[in-house]
């Protein structure tokens, strides 16, 4: 039988979810409720398509989403669906950072996935395409879409364009540097507000290389998202063209039963952790990339992800390390540009298989290099051998911790110990410039458990390089970075204090050793009084007894494993898709 007005097979709904709401007499009440929607019996046939949208009012990020998801409707009316939009949440880590609120941000990670993951359950939605914007809800509707494994396609609502300040480009890690700068006496107050009226001029996510940028990559390199269209700013015209791409784009995926897991295999994977390198991406990618992986049933831990990161060459000067932001680098040919050099080089697994429907090699194959852009470097002339982001491991740090390293001078640093429970108590140090150079300044207690939520510290790491300290101290941390953040800084230290790991035993004043060339992390202290501190030591209550934090803590894992909730795709017993 043929759809007459798309001449293609009709789909055969006898296989797909949404005959348990559609389909057959006992049905009939489900389909009083989409008969008062609006829908006709021809809508009801069709498959339904999720239309998942993190779209809201609490940052530009996101303002820009529900628009998006609207168009991305017309796609797959035209493709032969029908589509169902609905909305998750978001928590923006501009707004969170530097305060309690940060406790929620790596949870909603978690809630945006689960959100997804039950909207699409409850309903028996088909296929799924999912707009978002901002840092967790990126990996987290990934995340929803390789556990549901329906076809999925992975949409990113674009960077905000660079503000202009004083003749030179700047994004939101500037405005958090300037308090920095500020408090040092290096600027006057008005340089604090003229800086941030104008740093974040519109619609989208942090122009840098910080977390969503990252994960925008990702999305693209492991096969969920259009060729070249992630780097595209929000404001620009063409996003719509993106939106109902990827609508009309999820029915062939339904026709031909292309699903995520035939993606987003071990090598999809490997892809995504050499993009996050070259790009001097956030090490944030090195937690959401073995969560992702948590979903499909793949062994993929942060010493998987850093084993990449080391033969990786940092290949796209982008900020925060470099000169330039993701506008720059869609302008200069995009993630595709970027994979082509890689791809010559041998660097990438061409023969994964992507929402195209072909292969990254094939998608590859359709882009021409320019050597003409100053963005993306030639992977034989790299900015540096290895990547800009790197892995550690140590007598401080045995289940490893991660460090970014793009555009930083010094590789080796050594020092006496500075301990802080907590983020506050480390940034008002700082504020009162009782920091001294040399110092490796430890806040502890901040990992998934002990936070609860494994805050980001930027505000503090802004505020040390706005000291002009960034590279005169080191700064560790069981808790995690914003991918704005530059400086020795190295987080996701395992175990965390929470559980006693060895950064619970540091004291002021022991030695730090670390080398990010080596790939080592060690605390100078002889196993025998490290046992005796451990014997005297007590696990910590946190503020957090109750509601969804407290869930959260219950049930959070280590950092190495991607700080996952769940068993993930190895413990389950059947695969939503397939019901």
């Amino acid at each position: 039988m043929l759809d007459d007005a798309k001449k293609r097979p009709a789909f055969d709904k006898s296989k797909l979810p949404s005959r348990h709401v559609t389909v057959g007499p006992e049905r009939a009440p489900h389909r009083s409720y989409y008969y008062a929607m609006g829908l006709t019996a021809e809508d009801i046939a069709k498959p339904f398509v999720a239309v998942a949208s993190a779209g809201n009012d609490s940052a530009p990020c996101n303002t820009t989403l529900d628009a998006q998801a609207d168009i991305c409707r017309g796609g797959v009316i035209e493709g032969g669906g029908t589509p169902r939009r609905f909305n998750t949440i978001t928590v923006t880590d501009g707004i969170a950072m530097g305060h309690q609120g940060m406790k929620s941000s790596l949870a909603s990670r978690e809630v945006i996935a689960d959100s997804v993951e039950l909207s699409v359950r409850g309903h028996c939605y088909d296929a799924l395409v999912g707009f978002a914007g901002c840092d967790k809800s990126l990996p987290g509707m990934m995340m929803a879409m390789l556990r549901l494994n329906v076809p999925s396609i992975f949409v990113y609502g674009g960077s905000i364009l660079p503000g202009r300040y004083k003749d030179k480009d700047v994004t939101v890690g500037d405005v958090f540097e300037v308090v920095g700068k500020y408090a040092a006496g290096a600027c006057p107050l008005s340089d604090v507000h003229d800086l941030e009226k104008v740093a974040c001029p519109g619609h989208g996510a942090c122009g840098g290389q910080f977390t969503a940028n990252t994960m925008a990559c990702v999305g693209e390199a492991i096969g969920l998202s259009l060729p070249n269209s992630n780097m595209m700013p929000a404001p620009y015209k063409d996003r719509a063209g993106i939106a109902h791409a990827a609508g009309k784009q999820i029915m062939e995926l339904l026709r031909r039963n292309i699903r995520p897991r035939d993606i987003c295999i071990k090598e999809a994977f490997e892809n995504a952790a050499r993009i996050v390198a070259a790009t001097g991406g956030s090490t944030n990618g090195g937690l959401h990339l073995p969560a992702m992986a948590n979903e499909v049933g793949i062994a993929f831990d942060l010493f998987d992800v850093a084993n990449i990161f080391k033969t990786t060459p940092y290949i796209a000067d982008l900020k925060p390390g470099g000169k330039y932001v993701a506008k720059d680098m869609h302008e200069a040919g995009g993630v595709y540009m970027l994979m082509k050099t890689l791809l010559a080089e041998g660097l990438l697994h061409g023969n994964c298989l992507t929402v195209t429907g072909k292969t990254l090699g094939e998608n590859i194959d359709a882009v021409t290099w320019n050597p003409n852009q100053k963005v993306i470097y030639d992977a034989k002339k790299p900015i540096s051998p290895t990547g800009g982001v790197v892995g550690l491991r140590g007598s401080l740090a045995p289940d490893g911790a991660i460090v970014k390293v793009a555009g930083m001078h010094r590789l080796q640093f050594e020092g006496p110990a500075r301990v802080f429970d907590c983020e506050e108590d480390t940034f008002a140090a700082v504020e009162a410039r009782s920091i001294k150079e040399g110092e490796v300044i430890i806040i502890r207690y901040e990992g998934p458990k002990g936070g609860p939520g494994m805050r980001e510290m930027l505000s503090t790491t802004a505020a040390l390089y706005g000291l002009g300290m960034g590279e005169k101290v080191a700064l560790i941390t069981d808790g995690r970075f914003s991918g704005a953040t530059r400086g020795f800084c190295i987080g996701h230290v395992g175990p965390e204090a929470a559980v006693g790991g060895p950064i619970a035993l540091v004291k002021d004043g022991d030695i730090i050793s670390i080398d990010a060339e080596k790939g080592t992390i060690d605390l100078k202290v002889d196993e025998k009084t490290l046992a005796e501190r451990k014997k005297a030591w007590t696990p910590r209550k946190n503020n957090y007894q109750s509601g969804a934090l407290w869930r959260y803590a219950q049930n959070v894992g280590p950092a190495v494993n991607g700080a996952v909730t769940h068993p993930g795709a190895k413990a389950e017993t059947h695969v939503y898709a397939d019901i």
